[in-house]
């Protein structure tokens, strides 16, 4: 398994690829805007996009979806149907953030808790994880010991809460009763900033003291 993270947005967020190095077959995930930049890297990796895959319904991990859908015919799943009404305002929050026009993106597959995807050939669990947006689902693949946890967790921080449909609280309880039961030995891509542990980030992130 092979990992790309491209930087897109004023905001930096990681759309992230995965794909399987002896196929080429793999997924975008989190395409937030610069299409072009991430079909450029797609064509020099010869990566063979299979699906995409939302985490939440913000604008910079969704903005670019709809139009890398249709450059590349294939699927988007997720992120839960709680975020329906996030997903169907992407021109909104296109312009509320001042970023380039965007269109909403109605998923082909909303996921729930339970379900899985394939990634590059292997199978991650679906976990939803409510707080920094109502419908944002992680992905997890336990026997990999690796997980996709978008804006939940970061290195040293968490997701932001004054967004709306944000919740401190459920934010925490989903970190508390999803996240760090995964164990320390998982590590995780995120949504902003560089990758982590969840026993680097039990030890050390402030928002996790006395979960």
């Amino acid at each position: 398994m092979k990992v790309a993270i491209i930087p897109v947005t004023p905001f930096q967020q990681n759309c992230t690829l995965i794909w399987d190095e002896e196929t080429g077959k793999g997924v975008v995930i989190d395409p937030g805007g610069d299409v072009p930049q991430i079909l450029e890297v797609l064509e020099h990796e010869k990566i063979d996009v299979e699906r995409i895959l939302i985490t939440h319904g913000h604008i910079d991990h969704v903005g670019g979806a709809a139009e890398l859908r249709d450059a590349l015919d294939v699927d988007v799943e997720g992120p839960h149907e709680a975020d329906r009404m996030l997903m169907e305002r992407v021109a909104e929050q296109a312009i509320q953030f001042g970023l380039p026009a965007a269109k909403g993106c109605e998923p082909d597959r909303w996921l729930k808790e339970g379900d899985t995807v394939d990634i590059a050939g292997m199978e991650f669990d679906v976990l939803h994880c409510p707080g920094h947006a109502p419908g944002h689902v992680v992905f997890v693949n336990q026997e990999a010991k690796f997980a996709i946890l978008g804006d939940v967790l970061f290195n040293g921080s968490i997701g932001r809460t004054d967004l709306p449909g944000g919740d401190h609280a459920t934010l925490l309880a989903s970190i508390k009763n999803k996240i760090l039961p995964l164990g320390d030995d998982v590590s995780f891509l995120c949504g902003h900033g560089d990758h982590s542990t969840i026993g680097e980030e039990r030890r050390n992130n402030p928002f996790l003291k006395g979960l």
